[in-house]
């Protein structure tokens, strides 16, 4: 179900919680979103739909074809190639904002089988990881 988009800055400074597998009812739904506003926005956190969970859904540019992916407790175990950037936000007012990403991230998360994985990404792909992450931490750009 496509959701509204939360604003409140206040939530979304909390930090996230673990996600079981009783949300992959929320992961859907993230994705749902996501998709229905593929125009402008190419990842989205759960908190962005108002639930304090850690999962994410994205642009996934890596492979052969773009691809929809989604994360259950995503964690960046390692990251490499510090640089400086701007992103913008579908869920906080005025434009882009400063902000230092890495250029490659090796990301440890769980599919929404609630599998284990561990992966290496690269450039816009990592870096929209990197936002999305942030937002699970509460961390704002």
């Amino acid at each position: 179900m496509i959701k509204e988009l939360m604003h409140d800055p206040i939530f979304l400074a909390g930090k996230s919680e673990v996600a079981t597998k009783e949300d992959i009812e929320v992961a859907e739904d993230l994705l749902e979103t996501l998709i229905a506003h593929k125009e402008s926005c190419v990842g989205m956190a759960a908190n962005m739909i108002g639930v304090k969970k850690r999962i994410i859904a994205f642009l996934d540019e890596s492979g052969k074809a773009p691809a929809y992916t989604v994360m259950l407790n995503p964690e960046i175990i390692k990251k490499d190639g510090a640089y400086e950037t701007e992103e913008g936000c579908l869920s906080l007012l005025g434009g882009p904002r400063p902000c230092k990403r890495y250029k490659s991230v090796k990301v440890k998360y769980q599919t929404v089988e609630m599998q284990p994985r561990i992966k290496t990404y690269t450039g816009w792909t990592a870096q929209i990881i990197q936002h999305e992450v942030d937002h699970c931490n509460g961390v704002l750009i």
